[in-house]
């Protein structure tokens, strides 16, 4: 990213961190004044934060770009900050305004592209996966792409890398899973399934609950998706309807055509069962009941063939 390149050229020990938390407009202009007193090299100083900056802040800032030290740059960093805020103007007057907006729908390209200015190469399929697992905050999947990219070291990043490999968000992804009942492919769900089971940092029943939950939760959308699907509406229409992600959308809609209605149906009721026996409804051992309740609502009908 652009600041990780401008600390790269300035060198870390030429650099001075500050946060808005704890430094008005007029420390910043203090530190800019000050390193500029050396001359000689370039320095660089980061704010931090600066959206919560305020209009006395931004005044302080507006006297001294005006007639700033030659050898100093300021970067000013912050969070959902208008284009059209008093800061904003103020820095697009004499500088530069570096807005990184993503819309959530090219997140995926946005992480090909990332990965491929690291000398990385990730398919599609690892991209989208990514973006499943980390969710849409840019620093948050910055910091995964940066780490994958490392450890590829020049091999092709896949699905199964970042797998293995990305760090999800609180809540442990099951995409893995949900992929594989989508493709009904019963060896490769049971296999994810045990795997999310081995590697979560909880209790393995309360992983369990947990991960019942999300394929009832997953089984209801790609219900809903597949009712509009069938009123005929598209699927960017229904990522906004029903508030998905549009890749999100896409892919449920992508398993809604490999499952009649009433079987989207009996699955609904199956995972209702599998959730009340694995809560001590039922006597047999709840991965048992879990093993036994996904190759049920996974398995291609006898009508499918």
């Amino acid at each position: 990213m652009a600041l990780r390149r401008l600390r790269g050229r300035i060198g870390e020990d030429a650099i001075e961190q500050l946060h808005a938390a704890e430094a008005s407009g007029e420390d910043a202009v203090a530190a800019c004044n000050a390193l500029g007193l050396f001359g000689g090299d370039a320095r660089l100083v980061v704010v931090d934060g600066v959206e919560t900056w305020k209009a006395a802040d931004v005044k302080e800032l507006e006297a001294y770009v005006a007639a700033p030290a030659p050898t100093t740059v300021l970067a000013l960093v912050g969070d959902g900050i208008k284009r059209d805020s008093a800061l904003a103007k103020m820095v697009a007057k004499t500088g530069q305004v570096l807005a990184y907006d993503v819309s959530k729908k090219q997140l995926p390209e946005w992480v090909g592209e990332q990965f491929a200015r690291l000398g990385a190469a990730a398919d599609r399929d690892a991209c989208r996966a990514l973006v499943e697992a980390v969710g849409d905050d840019v620093g948050d999947l910055a910091s995964e792409i940066q780490k994958l990219a490392t450890w590829a070291n020049g091999e092709q990043i896949t699905r199964a890398t970042v797998e293995e490999l990305a760090v999800g968000r609180a809540e442990t992804p099951i995409f893995a899973v949900t992929d594989s009942w989508g493709r009904r492919d019963v060896g490769a769900t049971l296999r994810a399934t045990e795997s999310l089971l081995d590697r979560s940092p909880r209790p393995r029943s309360g992983e369990l609950i947990r991960l019942v939950a999300s394929l009832v939760g997953h089984v209801g959308r790609v219900r809903k998706v597949s009712r509009l699907a069938d009123e005929g509406v598209r699927s960017s229409e229904i990522a906004s309807q029903l508030k998905m992600h549009p890749f999100v959308a896409e892919k449920a809609a992508k398993q809604a055509r490999n499952f009649s209605p009433e079987e989207l149906a009996q699955a609904t009721v199956r995972l209702a069962e599998l959730d009340a026996g694995a809560k001590g409804g039922s006597r047999l051992p709840p991965e048992l009941q879990l093993d036994r309740a996904l190759v049920e609502i996974t398995r291609p009908s006898e009508r499918a063939g």
